[in-house]
């Protein structure tokens, strides 16, 4: 038997969504193995949200707590999450692939001298050994690696692992951990103006190209976004980002951003491998774009050829009907 632990992550003393995507994936990887999930969230004090870990497949649920863990601290937490998974005698330790997550989950692959298995979209066990997937070569291909090593530290694409609810006994506790954040401190997280969702995050991504003729005309694809009733995120390409008409947190590509949302929708963008290779696992992906020839409809689920500047603003009206 062997137990898996799954790291939590909490912004504000709120336990963020992207940790029920880790509590599934985990939940996957120990009913394979025959063991129990325990799911570990660092802070300050106690954070709200951590009940959902129970409801999404967490055995236990556990709050480890330092003065000094209010913001995500790098040394600090990389060291409290390595003593835990050492003390648990854990068969695998997951995270997500966020940015706090890519940060975190090679220092503690260090601190424990455990192979680091990064951004998979799939996970399965194989004659008792964890068997990872992974996008290769701008997402042409797909790397599938058996780790046979133990314990193994896993982090997983946002938005690949849907969320399943899976009802466990999700045992609450609490422990105080000594020391402190380390030497680098966290003094805040600027958060996108006015609570907009990161593109990273987002269930619907609607990105823009060149094909958009100028920065202004953004804001027919923000009120797309806005149609679908908060659940969308303005993207850009990097020919847009680097013409400076949107900032580089909105980058979808290989030097910007990875996503994998419900739907993304790619509007004026000609679909270069730098960009496919940053959205090329949405569920749903429909691009609108007058070039026929344009390489982004060979991966696109639903392609309209035309001009957007007509099509946009029927597209976001017709939306706005469907959610009333």
């Amino acid at each position: 038997m062997s137990y898996v632990l799954a790291v939590l992550e909490q912004r504000d003393g709120s336990l963020r969504k992207i940790s029920h995507e880790v509590v599934t994936g985990a939940r996957r990887l120990a009913d394979a193995l025959g063991g129990e999930v325990h799911a570990l969230v660092l802070g300050a004090g106690a954070v709200s949200g951590t009940e959902a870990a129970g409801r999404f497949g967490a055995d236990k649920v556990i709050t480890a707590t330092n003065a000094g863990f209010a913001q995500y601290a790098p040394e600090g937490y990389a060291r409290a999450v390595a003593e835990r998974a050492k003390a648990g005698g854990y068969g695998a330790v997951v995270l997500a692939a966020s940015a706090q997550g890519k940060d975190l989950a090679p220092r503690v692959a260090a601190k424990l001298g455990a192979p680091l298995a990064a951004d998979i979209t799939d996970l399965a066990v194989e004659g008792g050994a964890v068997v990872v997937t992974r996008p290769v070569y701008a997402g042409k291909a797909l790397l599938k690696v058996k780790v046979t090593a133990a314990p193994v530290v896993v982090s997983l694409r946002p938005n690949v692992f849907t969320p399943v609810e899976r009802p466990k006994a999700g045992v609450a506790e609490s422990n105080a951990v000594a020391g402190d954040g380390g030497r680098v401190v966290v003094r805040g997280i600027k958060a996108a103006a006015g609570g907009t969702l990161d593109v990273a995050e987002a269930p619907i991504v609607v990105s823009g190209g060149r094909g958009l003729k100028e920065p202004a005309n953004f804001k027919l694809l923000e009120e797309l976004a806005r149609a679908f009733g908060g659940k969308a995120a303005v993207g850009a390409s990097r020919a847009v980002v680097d013409a400076g008409w949107r900032p580089h947190g909105d980058q979808v590509g290989q030097t910007g951003k990875t996503v994998s949302p419900s739907l993304y929708i790619a509007v004026g963008i000609s679909g270069a491998i730098q960009h496919l290779a940053g959205m090329r696992t949405a569920k749903v992906i429909v691009a609108i774009n007058k070039d026929k020839d344009a390489p982004i409809f060979k991966v696109a689920d639903y392609g309209i050829v035309g001009d957007l500047f007509e099509i946009v603003p029927k597209l976001t009206e017709e939306i706005r009907k469907l959610n009333g």
